[in-house]
């Protein structure tokens, strides 16, 4: 079994959590289970969970095993975020229900609760859960559940995840921890029950592979997600639970390195020409600000990719209402044109600031288009 345990620095589970080395040979790294199907030595009996991979596979199990040990819970791995949101929403919903939803929050999320499962009978209220007065008037008693992001994606708001809790008054709390790793953030230690990631972003962290996972505080409703996993089968194939089991095991550093860029980025914005509402939780990498030429400063840099998606060792920009966002255009969650978003990676900060630097001046002496 794997070395570490709760009672470890946090530094430290992530290099170890869920590589229980092989027990045939002896590697280190657990070996990638390729497979679709598993040999059972007589009818019906088979090794531990592994019957069929979609229902469960060995590199799949590693890694939710790591997840779970890293948020506090039980691990679920999906084969992407939206896959682990709409499971955990399946898992804890029925038609009829009311959840709560933020006023800023990922595209994706507003199209599936909003075009998706409405048809089903799901009701929702949106709300500025910066606003915990107004979070708790928008609990209703049919609320079966809150949802939470913090930091808010594109806006980069934190919420106050206990003060929701203690006004849920009985809802299920369920956080989007995808921006604050549980690095900077574990939720289910302030009294959420669940915590999803699209593990495609920071946790693999290197833009090579897509996935998500739901952890939950407890046991039941796990079990309720696994059925889903089973049922619905969005899982993740051995290889990306493996990437992302990968790249779990530099994720403190990462995170470190994210930081520290972070705020060498935002010093310079700050005082920047044509910059305003510059946003940064003060860790991780997501930076936003609002320039009257956002489009074009996007289109600008040359170290900053302009690309969706955010938390890889390379840094990404993006104008969130023509890109990730177009989904909440017309709602209350509607992102605003102007507003850039930085997914600031681990190169050298110097570059990052200079490249953003040319980005910015080129707009200023441009000619009008």
């Amino acid at each position: 079994m794997s070395a570490v345990d709760a009672g470890h620095d946090l530094a430290t589970r992530v290099v170890h959590a869920g590589l229980d080395p092989d027990p045939t040979y002896g590697s280190v790294i657990p070996a990638i289970h390729q497979t679709s199907t598993f040999r059972q030595p007589s009818v019906g009996e088979f090794v531990e969970d592994f019957d069929y991979a979609r229902s469960a596979n060995p590199t799949r199990a590693a890694l939710e095993r790591a997840l779970g040990l890293l948020e506090g819970g039980h691990g679920t791995a999906f084969s992407s975020g939206m896959a682990a949101t709409h499971a955990l929403l399946t898992a804890v919903c029925s038609a009829g229900d009311h959840v709560v939803i933020p006023s800023d929050l990922y595209g994706g999320t507003f199209r599936l609760v909003d075009k998706v499962l409405t048809r089903w009978g799901l009701e929702y209220t949106m709300v500025d859960q910066t606003d915990l007065d107004a979070l708790a008037g928008a609990v209703r008693g049919d609320t079966r559940l809150i949802w939470v992001e913090t930091p808010t994606n594109p806006m980069l708001n934190v919420v106050d995840i206990a003060g929701v809790v203690e006004r849920a008054r009985g809802a299920f709390v369920a956080v989007d921890n995808t921006f604050a790793t549980p690095i900077n953030q574990r939720p289910l230690e302030l009294g959420a029950d669940a915590v999803v990631h699209s593990t495609t972003k920071y946790l693999a962290g290197h833009s090579d592979t897509v996935g998500g996972a739901v952890i939950t505080a407890g046991a039941e409703v796990h079990d309720a997600v696994r059925f889903v996993q089973n049922a619905i089968g969005a899982v993740p194939g051995p290889f990306d639970a493996f990437l992302v089991h990968r790249g779990l095991r530099t994720l403190a550093l990462r995170m470190r390195a994210h930081a520290e860029n972070a705020a060498a980025v935002v010093a310079f914005l700050q005082d920047a020409e044509g910059v305003h509402e510059v946003r940064w939780p003060g860790f991780s990498g997501m930076v936003s600000f609002r320039h009257p030429d956002a489009t074009r400063v996007a289109e600008r840099t040359r170290l900053f990719t302009l690309a969706e998606s955010l938390g890889g060792v390379e840094s990404l920009v993006e104008v969130p209402q023509a890109m990730t966002h177009q989904s909440v255009e017309g709602s209350d969650a509607a992102v605003p044109s102007d507003l850039v978003r930085l997914s600031v990676g681990i190169e050298a900060a110097a570059d990052l600031v200079a490249d953003l630097r040319q980005a910015l001046h080129a707009t200023v002496t441009a000619p009008p288009a």
